[in-house]
């Protein structure tokens, strides 16, 4: 006999709007307190909360809360990130300028996306352009690219910032074609996508900021793409990784006049990045650019050393302290030295955690 909870889970079908909009709202606290009851009936409370995902709002926020939460669990996420027009209706939801559940989305394809099926298929994924809204490109990738840039606080669409594609930028860039096509000029606008990632570096919304710092330190793994990230013609990346580790320091002129120019006249205010997390992601990030001869010589002759000295000089935390002790032993050491050995020691978890909505 079925108990009153599993009895709840079946009215997320009920014909009537309210009914079903009582039981969603009845059920949200269980998808983190009591996730299981989800799983019944060959997940069949998941495809009703795929459907209601298009029901009216107030029961389509609740559906998508509940899908971000069950989709920590693998059979969830599998079952998800392989239902091909589910897919499709959350990208062509979240590429909505009027979507109202928007930022939701985001946070749920960035849960997805650990799904490796699913980042190959978004990768070359091509859907209808719209034009008429500003979606010049057909690749998947490319809208969701000009949503996280253009929506910036609103500026795509009122309801959203889209700070949460973020995330879907950092687990993409954990896959070789990830990284090929953050690092690739895309026809549509003639630009390399990665530029239009790393000016977030020192953005207000610590969510944006994480996961773009996570999506470049996952890039800066593929070797032979360094000379295209340091090069001040192409991305030009260091002075994005540098800015959120400089203070308001004053340094001797011939030390200054080494550093990239927007880190020669810094305002007085200017103040590190306050998270500790992000901080050592990207000197995480300039020691992977280490690995080659060509990129420490780039480091040094750009004043990478004065400038995380100061870090370190100011820093409250043990893990950016080390991670500072660690790039200046690469920095200060003798050529004639091996180096690369530590790339394989950096992590990557930061960008493997599951969005939970409470």
């Amino acid at each position: 006999m079925p108990t009153e909870l599993e009895e709840l889970v079946a009215f997320l079908h009920h014909g009537n709007t309210q009914i079903r909009q009582l039981a969603i709202e009845s059920l949200l606290g269980y998808s983190t307190a009591q996730p299981s009851i989800f799983k019944n009936g060959q997940l069949a409370p998941v495809k009703d909360l795929k459907l209601l995902v298009r029901d009216y709002a107030p029961i389509a926020k609740n559906a998508l809360t509940i899908l971000i939460n069950l989709s920590s669990d693998h059979d969830v996420l599998d079952f998800l990130a392989i239902d091909r027009a589910f897919v499709e209706s959350l990208l062509s939801r979240v590429t909505s300028p009027n979507e109202p559940t928007a930022n939701l989305i985001a946070m749920l394809l960035a849960n997805l996306v650990k799904s490796d099926k699913l980042v190959k298929h978004i990768l070359t994924l091509s859907r209808d352009a719209a034009p008429k809204v500003g979606l010049v490109s057909k690749g998947a990738m490319d809208q969701l690219m000009d949503c996280f840039v253009r929506g910036v606080e609103g500026g795509w669409n009122k309801q959203a910032d889209f700070d949460y594609l973020a995330w879907v930028f950092a687990d993409v860039a954990k896959h070789p074609e990830g990284r090929k096509y953050l690092t690739t000029k895309q026809a549509y606008d003639d630009v390399i996508p990665i530029t239009k990632l790393i000016v977030f570096t020192e953005h207000k919304s610590d969510i944006r900021r994480k996961g773009v710092a996570s999506a470049i330190k996952n890039v800066s793994f593929e070797i032979p793409f360094h000379p295209l990230l340091l090069s001040p013609t192409e991305v030009d990346l260091l002075p994005y990784l540098l800015l959120p580790l400089a203070g308001a320091e004053e340094f001797p002129e011939e030390e200054m006049l080494l550093f990239p120019p927007t880190l020669q006249l810094l305002a007085p205010d200017k103040s590190r990045d306050k998270d500790p997390s992000i901080i050592l992601t990207h000197l995480e990030t300039l020691l992977i650019l280490t690995t080659t001869r060509h990129g420490r010589e780039v480091m040094r002759e750009c004043g990478v050393y004065p400038l995380i000295r100061e870090c370190h000089l100011h820093a409250d935390n043990e893990g950016v302290r080390e991670g500072v002790e660690r790039l200046v032993q690469v920095l200060m050491r003798d050529e004639e030295d091996e180096g690369g050995e530590f790339v394989k020691e950096i992590e990557e978890d930061e960008d493997d955690k599951i969005v939970e909505v409470f």
